[in-house]
């Protein structure tokens, strides 16, 4: 008798059998998929993405099938699928064990440099924000001493091929934005004590942002404290098949918050804000925190989000512009939050929002995606750009820093000098611009340094 060689799904972090099969095959979620829509081949939908993932779990298809990985790997979880399923397939729990999956059959037969690369990226530098901080640190220096105009001018990355790779780091903030215990008191009758989570990439390269948001929650009325005990929230993580260390990141977060007295956690990062709601399921065989991170989960609020809910200060002055808003797919899709950007935009005196085309389809930034991607990745970071010049904006309004780098980057190679701007952004420039009318705003102060 000859003994399968066949690779399945094993151990914990199974694709479960009771969310694939819920899947009726309808192709609603065809028009909605960024991967269909460039490339109209059915594997790259989500319904084929989830006849992939069924046929690995009844034997039909080896795990290791390089068809396989590609799909898992070219998918953008962005969830645009899970928002228009009628039959509520959670798409997203699918895809994150079949890459977790993926990594655990596949790392024993990859090279020790790549073992050694995805250890120090995905473990390291996100479990530990000052290694992160010392990093970054690396980065701005490079950028500022004259070693990056040197290496762009020489030519050495694109002999390298790293030229487009470096394209894509972040402009580091000039002063990191660290979480040491801060507490800022509100302006006006206090309504809450919102825990700020500093974040990862907001904390290094978007710190303005971060600053922006403590001053926007202050003339909400809010409290706001930023506790030191805080971390990653695992997103990247999670999405990069790594479901183990991405739950040791979410029980920072959970004790973090619980010993904080805070009312509420607030995010001003989509991918953040969705990873953080969904640790109750994350965590859900877990005995000990299953009932912590549902806890938890249920008081984690975006910005937009909790701004709308509890309402904003009406001491906005004029912020004469022309803006359009890309929605991030994990604030429209995963937390299905469209409408409250909209309202706070709608406040700001003199502003003009003029909708694009397709303001939800993925700009193709989805964490690491134009590093694993890079092709796909620019396929739609031009439609993207195409979209936003449809509607001659002066800036462009998001609520993700990937989304951020992505629009900017793209803007850049085609030549477009278009503002991106978070949404807290634009609420600060405007109080800023209440207190001073006499002051038109500057809506460059804000901009990342690097």
């Amino acid at each position: 008798m000859i003994e399968s060689t066949h690779v399945g799904f094993s151990g914990t972090d199974i694709p479960s059998d009771a969310v694939f099969n819920q899947c009726v095959r309808c192709g609603l979620c065809l028009p909605t998929c960024p991967t269909y829509v460039e490339t109209l081949v059915e594997t790259s939908s989500p319904r084929g993405r989830i006849a992939l993932i069924k046929a690995v779990a009844e034997g039909r298809l080896d795990l290791t099938d390089p068809g396989f990985i590609h799909q898992m790997s070219e998918c953008l979880d962005c969830r645009a699928c899970e928002a228009v399923c009628p039959s509520g397939v959670a798409y997203g729990q699918l895809l994150e064990p079949a890459r977790t999956q993926i990594v655990r059959a596949t790392t024993p037969t990859r090279s020790w440099q790549a073992r050694l690369g995805r250890a120090v990226a995905i473990g390291s530098l996100f479990s530990n924000m000052s290694l992160m901080r010392a990093v970054a640190s690396l980065v701005r220096f490079y950028a500022r001493s004259g070693l990056q105009a040197f290496a762009r001018r020489s030519g050495i990355l694109r002999s390298l091929k790293l030229a487009e790779l470096e394209a894509l780091a972040p402009p580091v903030s000039a002063r990191f934005f660290v979480p040491r215990g801060q507490h800022w008191e509100a302006i006006g009758p206090k309504k809450a004590t919102a825990f700020m989570h500093a974040g990862c990439v907001m904390h290094i390269a978007f710190a303005h942002v971060n600053e922006a948001t403590v001053r926007v929650l202050q003339r909400a009325g809010c409290d706001v404290i930023a506790p030191a005990a805080q971390g990653c929230c695992g997103a990247i993580t999670i999405h990069a098949g790594e479901m183990d260390r991405g739950r040791a990141l979410a029980k920072v977060n959970i004790a973090a918050f619980e010993a904080s007295g805070a009312d509420v956690y607030v995010i001003n990062s989509a991918g953040c804000g969705s990873a953080l709601k969904e640790y109750g399921h994350l965590l859900s065989a877990d005995p000990v925190w299953a009932g912590r991170a549902t806890a938890f989960s249920a008081r984690v609020r975006d910005i937009s989000e909790f701004l709308d809910e509890i309402g904003i200060s009406p001491e906005l002055g004029p912020l004469p512009a022309v803006v359009t808003y890309q929605e991030p797919c994990h604030l429209a899709h995963a937390q299905r939050i469209s409408a409250a950007p909209r309202r706070l935009l709608a406040q700001i005196p003199g502003l003009e929002l003029r909708e694009m085309a397709e303001s939800s389809l993925c700009c193709g930034s989805a964490g690491i995606y134009n590093i694993t991607e890079p092709d796909m990745a620019a396929s739609l970071a031009a439609r993207k750009v195409a979209r936003i010049i449809e509607v001659a904006p002066q800036i462009v309004v998001t609520a993700n820093p990937g989304c951020a780098l992505q629009l900017e980057n793209g803007l850049r190679k085609d030549g477009r000098e278009i503002l991106v701007r978070h949404i807290v952004e634009l609420l600060d420039a405007s109080y800023a611009s209440y207190k001073s009318p006499t002051r038109s705003p500057s809506l460059t102060a804000s901009s990342s340094v690097g």
